[in-house]
């Protein structure tokens, strides 16, 4: 039997309220919390006293323009917060792309091809920008005035480097192992790093 509104306490309608906000999956009107009471009972004064018991506390009853729902207090929000480090592999090009970037830069597109041998995508500078080890340079004073590529400071952190002087040349590179085929080594051009 649904009791009737005036046999309702104050107290009763701000846990029905409650109860009604709490398992909702989005805010609600107070037409829609209205619907979910028994019927004759206004949710508004109740909404109010929630917001009132609510204020200061872990979660708050907040409206927002027609609707309302319970929220983290803005100032522990922090404590929600979630960091997963995403690792993601980069494609040759992109490893090639950075190396001559961090090499030969400041370098324009046409360069990073010429060095390559190959295209460059426009997805591949993309990536190497959005995850911040590479950002667009001066523009070249040349005709069509090319924009440049160079390496970060968020390149050097990750990698360890104090400057792009500290990249290792051609001789550290055959010393760690890293160009064992005498062929690739002498088709190299690998300058030394700009100080």
């Amino acid at each position: 039997m649904i009791p009737e509104p005036r046999d309702l306490a104050p107290e009763e309608i701000d846990r029905m309220v409650e109860a009604i906000l709490f398992a909702a999956l989005a805010p609600l009107t107070v037409a829609e919390i209205a619907e979910r009471l028994p019927p004759g009972c206004d949710p508004r004064p109740a909404l109010l006293r929630l917001q009132g018991t609510y204020e200061g506390r872990g979660v708050n009853l907040l409206r927002a323009g027609g609707t309302y729902a319970f929220r983290t207090a803005p100032d522990l929000r922090h404590l929600l917060v979630r960091e997963v480090v995403e690792t993601r592999r980069l494609s040759r090009a992109a490893i090639e792309t950075l190396a001559v970037v961090a090499y030969h830069g400041p370098a324009t597109r046409a360069e990073i091809e010429e060095v390559r041998g190959v295209s460059v995508s426009r997805g591949t500078l993309d990536q190497l920008v959005e995850l911040g080890w590479v950002r667009l340079g001066r523009r070249r004073p040349t005709p069509g005035r090319p924009a440049t590529y160079v390496t970060t400071d968020a390149f050097l952190d990750h990698f360890g480097l104090e400057s792009p002087a500290d990249l290792p040349n051609l001789a550290d590179l055959r010393a760690a192992g890293f160009l064992g085929d005498p062929t690739v080594q002498e088709a190299l051009s690998l300058p030394d790093p700009k100080p």
